[in-house]
């Protein structure tokens, strides 16, 4: 009996929400469809509020109707078919089609394969939005959405990136890409006034499953669009070289919480996210202490799961690979991606989004594009990044912000109409060949606030320009004397990554938000320019060349590159209330490395106290012109809490493990002849 999402939800409730609803809010791109922007529609219900006068007893009350509005679209122009696709090895997955009423002329499939679910599940229960965008559903596609291997209502057994297999000898043998291959195969051969060509896209785990895709592909896969697609645990949502991420803790049982009744297929929500007592959880982690004093978040002691364990590990598969895995070793390189973009077949043209701002996955599409673009010159790829946050160019807001920052108008409503759906259009019902109109890439200036296409990227006239954090907090082009400046960092008192006091899901907002809160803290070093001149626009990616001591054993670096706004920036209406665009210091961009993984992610080793160390920390690629009448700005520190774990600065073999007694204060130093490599636009 298949039940209804919404009802068989409602006793899991956070905050006096059902659970599915708080989910899809909390975790809101990562379905990239979102039930509360209704589209216009001509084929639109709307229930008016209205007022009912009730006369009893020679009393009148006026009661209030909500205004209510249904979209019915998709139920009005598609019919809905649910199927298991039987995979090679027997695994039967569940498959949810969208087909157009129209059947006077054939159409292509774009698919979508996700862990997060193909719901609402019944054939008579329709999503309001389906495919990548609303032109694309309303021009007439046939949409597929797939339940991935071991998730919802599909059989087997989940895998959390699932390694790749090469070479497979036999049915056996599976893995996303031979899924995929066999789901594809089964659509081009039973599904009706299908044209033989198919699409595939997805935001964020989805977006990884598009990527996926391309390796080992099926002939008939012609487009792919890999959207803030995942490339690599290690480095994407819970790890940033190294250092992991605290404030994805409580999406961890999501992905690692065993499916009940012997891992059959279920339609409903089995898992629960992390509650935390309350809304500060800078406060709630620092009083938690070591990472292993949250193991009872994941021992969920259901009727599937035994009430005695082994020391230290819990009920969450993810968890513990979490904690017994702290460094890059096999385990997370068999499950990375990006090593495997070597031989992305020709036949498919890519297309990779990703946002400048998206907190999740920055990595990921950046890499994704990369590595196919070195190892397949022959391939039609491109990349499409915007002024985004994690999935934002899904959505149909017009005024584009990310946090308090704003970007303009319509700028995700161009992406969907003159991008995404001109790539799909062309690859799957036209020419298909590499004219699609479209740019190498298709990149937004977020200092200019402008789009900008480029034949290469980074662009062809780009230039290394190097820039040294020199003594009286200035960033020179040229080095200066060489001295030590030191800072101290308290474990008992570590640097916000936001002044906000908040409890996340996921932390998205403080990746463009005011570093005034930072500059003022004496353990974080602030090194500037003058006014500019003239406008300065980095266009790619940015190394710092950190030489850095330590009293400790192990620390982590933190950079944060900054534009700092003219005294006269007006203020945008999103802007939180405490704060003022007048001297607004804009995270261009940051990035972390756990310092024990300076020389190698997968042998880890500690500093020599007080030794002169070099430290260098790849920053991901920007696009954003510090204009004349800023300046530019850059901001070191040791800790970035919770965004990222305490490290306890004295080295232990995993930090995941680490007792209270390790967590030192210690006194860092970062030396002048210190100094940041940035890709500049000649």
């Amino acid at each position: 009996m298949v039940c209804k999402p919404w009802e068989s939800n409602k006793k899991r409730s956070f905050n006096g929400a059902p659970f599915f609803y708080w989910h899809t809010l909390a975790n809101f791109s990562r379905f990239s469809i979102s039930k509360l922007e209704c589209m216009r529609s001509s084929f639109r219900i709307v229930f008016l509020s209205v007022f009912v006068l009730l006369s009893a007893v020679g009393c009148k009350k006026t009661t209030k109707t909500e205004v209510k509005t249904v979209d019915t679209y998709v139920a009005d122009n598609y019919t809905k078919k649910e199927v298991d696709i039987e995979m090679r090895d027997g695994v039967k997955l569940h498959t949810t089609i969208y087909a157009p009423k129209d059947t006077s002329k054939e159409y292509p499939i774009i698919m979508q394969r996700t862990p997060y679910s193909s719901r609402p599940y019944g054939e008579g229960n329709f999503k309001t939005k389906i495919g990548p965008n609303e032109h694309l559903m309303r021009e007439g596609n046939i949409i597929v959405y797939q339940d991935v291997r071991g998730r919802w209502l599909s059989e087997g057994h989940y895998e959390n990136m699932r390694a790749y297999i090469p070479n497979k000898t036999s049915n056996d043998q599976v893995d996303e890409s031979s899924d995929t291959y066999d789901t594809i195969e089964w659509l081009v051969n039973n599904v009706e006034n299908n044209n033989g060509n198919v699409g595939i896209w997805g935001i964020s785990y989805p977006g990884y499953y598009a990527t996926y895709a391309t390796v080992d592909a099926h002939p008939a896969l012609k487009a792919a669009s890999p959207q803030a697609c995942i490339g690599d645990f290690f480095f994407d949502d819970f790890h940033h070289n190294g250092a992991y991420l605290l404030s994805y803790f409580r999406a961890t049982s999501l992905f690692g919480t065993p499916r009940p009744n012997g891992d059959a297929p279920i339609d409903t929500a089995w898992y629960t996210l992390p509650k935390l007592p309350t809304e500060d959880q800078y406060q709630f982690f620092l009083d938690a202490g070591p990472l292993k004093n949250l193991d009872y978040f994941f021992e969920y002691e259901t009727a599937d799961t035994p009430t005695m364990r082994p020391e230290g590990v819990t009920d969450d598969f993810f968890w513990n690979e979490l904690k017994e895995h702290p460094n890059y070793d096999e385990m997370w390189q068999s499950k990375g991606l990006i090593q495997h973009l070597k031989n992305v077949k020709s036949s498919v043209a890519t297309m990779i989004v990703g946002g400048w701002f998206d907190a999740e996955d920055l990595y990921g599409p950046l890499e994704t594009y990369k590595n196919i673009e070195k190892y397949n010159t022959d391939n039609y790829n491109t990349m499409v990044f915007g002024p985004w946050d994690h999935g934002a160019w899904a959505r149909t807001k017009e005024r584009n912000t990310v946090g308090n920052y704003y970007f303009g108008d319509s700028i995700s409503l161009f992406f969907q109409k003159n991008i995404e759906t001109k790539f799909f259009n062309h690859f799957l019902k036209g020419e298909g060949d590499k004219n699609s109109g479209l740019p190498e890439a298709y990149v937004f200036d977020t200092g200019r606030k402008e789009w900008k296409t480029y034949d290469t990227w980074p662009p062809q006239n780009v230039e290394k320009q190097t820039m040294y954090l020199s003594e009286d907090e200035e960033l020179t082009s040229e080095a200066k004397n060489v001295t030590g400046i030191d800072f101290v960092s308290n474990v008992k008192k570590p640097v916000p990554y936001s002044e906000d006091v908040k409890t996340v899901f996921t932390p998205r907002k403080y990746m463009t938000d005011d570093q005034r809160f930072a500059a003022r803290r004496s353990d974080v070093l602030v090194f500037e320019t003058e006014v500019m001149e003239e406008d300065l626009t980095l266009a790619g990616d940015i190394l710092a060349k950190l030489k850095v001591a330590t009293t400790g054993t192990a620390a982590d670096w933190i950079v944060k590159v900054i534009d700092v706004h003219p005294a006269d920036t007006e203020t945008n209406e999103e802007m939180q209330d405490h704060l003022k665009m007048s001297n607004y210091h804009l995270m261009v961009r940051s990035e972390v490395l756990r310092g024990r993984f300076r020389n190698s992610f997968s042998d880890p080793e500690p500093f020599t106290p007080n030794q002169k160390t070099d430290v260098d920390i790849k920053l991901q690629d920007v696009f954003h012109t510090i204009k004349k009448g800023h300046k530019l700005q850059i901001q070191v520190q040791s800790t970035w809490f919770p965004l990222i774990d305490l490290n306890p600065q004295t080295y232990v073999d995993n930090i995941f493990k680490a007792d209270e007694s390790d967590f030192k204060t210690q006194t860092h130093t970062v030396f002048t002849d210190s100094n940041i490599e940035f890709t500049v636009l000649k």
